[in-house]
């Protein structure tokens, strides 16, 4: 399993649009084979930074996710939100076991 958690700041002109365009994508991304979970989490004191926690299953799946239709609009709808360019940092689960990430389908 691979942990991805991508910080996005976006200008504050673009805070309900990026969360719009945010939250269908991850309507979508949910509905991947090798997603187990695409979270969207906004912060509390600065509500132009989000985070994405995206869950997949093996290595290979977040290349995968990038070639989708989805993927493709939102990255390109997002990009002229972006007030600095989006980054991510990659994890891996130590607890719980893998199988307890799975959300019910």
């Amino acid at each position: 399993m691979l942990i991805v958690h991508v910080f996005v700041h976006v200008k504050s002109d673009f805070v309900d649009t990026f969360a719009a365009a945010t939250l269908e994508h991850a309507r979508n991304s949910v509905q991947e084979p090798g997603v187990v979970r695409f979270d969207v989490v906004q912060q509390d004191d600065d509500p132009t930074r989000f985070l994405l926690i995206e869950i997949y299953r093996t290595p290979a799946d977040p290349a995968r996710h990038k070639e989708t239709a989805h993927y493709l609009a939102w990255r390109d709808a997002v990009e002229p939100m972006m007030a600095e360019p989006r980054r991510s940092v990659k994890f891996h689960a130590l607890f719980p076991d893998p199988a307890s990430w799975e959300r019910p389908r």
